[in-house]
């Protein structure tokens, strides 16, 4: 294992040992406090450009599983089609590892993908100076080529749902009936195995796709990196749609974000965001309260929204938006991920009222 540090712009550094891919690399560092789920994180578009901390001590213990696709072009085990995030940072890397459905150990699959990880790190340590000045830029140097880690462009300059959206209209469950555009930003593979479960077409579209004058019954906007303020061209597609029809729309995390912009509201940075399995919800108005899988590090002002729109739940730790919905149209949507993966499933009911609506 070569020796590897991890320099945050403010001058703060770690040392610790390489256990993946050796090439230095420069991102946002965040932090996510869930206990397992790491397959799943890394392959999350919503992590491009940026070097995940997780706090849990022991990561790789349970290795990763077959990289495998089904017949309608999803990841079994994963949520994309390859590791997204910049690099990973733990604690304590587990080199032997065991589970039922383990193909690979986390180390060769980084490998693999030209994905740095660094162990030895103290991650708690680490987080608690992200939380106490915020999500920062950091780079990995590593000590035998130093040169090879020159500082990136800022997390927020760039466009991020631009790079990982899809390029092409890709269709799935073709002929089921009902047909739903999704608006891939940078969409796990799960939102979309639960909308074609529940038996309808799932037409794919790129971010800033003017889809406006297809044939589908409901509109869904997905989740994806970086700062929605970005994507102008998303929320101008978004706003004629909404002028022109009253179709049911549902967004997840920066779909959330693009429809609350659509509706006249504005969107800030928060300090450390929200990477976990145990955010904890409330639905307004109601006393139903539940635990969220969420990925982001931006939300809503819900205070900017339009007369038309009203708040549909809050997140009970810090008070920022989880969720709006229109007064009269059956449009609504949640930051935080209902279709998890990894996470708890406790608000999975998300799209059964999206497809209620169609």
């Amino acid at each position: 294992m070569k020796d590897v540090t991890l320099v945050l712009e403010n001058g703060t550094a770690f040392k610790g040992k390489s256990f993946g891919y050796e090439k230095g690399v420069s991102g946002e560092v965040v932090f996510n406090t869930a206990m397992s789920g790491y397959p799943e994180s890394l392959t999350d578009p919503s992590y491009a450009g940026q070097l995940m901390t997780l706090t849990y001590p022991l990561v790789g213990n349970y290795g990763v599983p077959p990289f495998t696709m089904e017949e309608n072009g999803l990841a079994t085990f994963m949520e994309s089609d390859r590791i997204y995030a910049s690099a990973i940072i733990v604690a304590d890397y587990s080199e032997q590892f065991s589970h039922w459905n383990a193909a690979e150990s986390l180390s060769d699959w980084l490998k693999r993908e030209q994905v740095p990880g660094v162990t030895g790190i103290d991650t708690r340590e680490l987080t608690k100076v992200l939380r106490e000045h915020g999500v920062m830029m950091g780079r990995l140097v590593f000590s035998e080529d130093p040169e090879n880690s020159e500082n990136s462009e800022s997390y927020g300059s760039i466009n991020w749902v631009e790079r990982v959206s899809c390029k092409d209209v890709i269709r799935y469950n073709e002929g089921a009936g009902r047909k739903v555009v999704l608006v891939d930003c940078g969409v796990k593979h799960n939102i979309i195995r639960c909308l074609i479960n529940r038996g309808v077409e799932v037409i794919r579209v790129p971010w800033n796709y003017d889809y406006t004058g297809m044939d589908f019954d409901g509109l869904f906007l997905a989740n994806g990196p970086g700062d929605p303020d970005r994507c102008v061209d998303a929320v101008e597609v978004l706003r004629k749609q909404m002028s022109l029809s009253r179709k049911p729309i549902c967004g997840i995390c920066m779909g959330n974000q693009l429809l609350a912009k659509a509706g006249g509201a504005t969107i800030y940075k928060l300090k450390y965001g929200h990477r976990s399995h145990n955010q904890p919800v409330r639905e307004v108005g109601t006393m139903h309260c539940y635990v969220t899988s969420q990925n982001h590090g931006y939300a809503v002002d819900a205070s900017t929204l339009g007369a038309d729109w009203r708040e549909l739940f809050v997140n009970l730790n810090d008070g920022s938006n989880e969720g709006i919905c229109h007064l009269t149209n059956p449009w609504f949507s949640s930051q935080f991920h209902p279709e998890a993966c990894s996470g708890p499933t406790d608000t999975e009911f998300m799209f059964d009222r999206f497809i209620k609506a169609l």
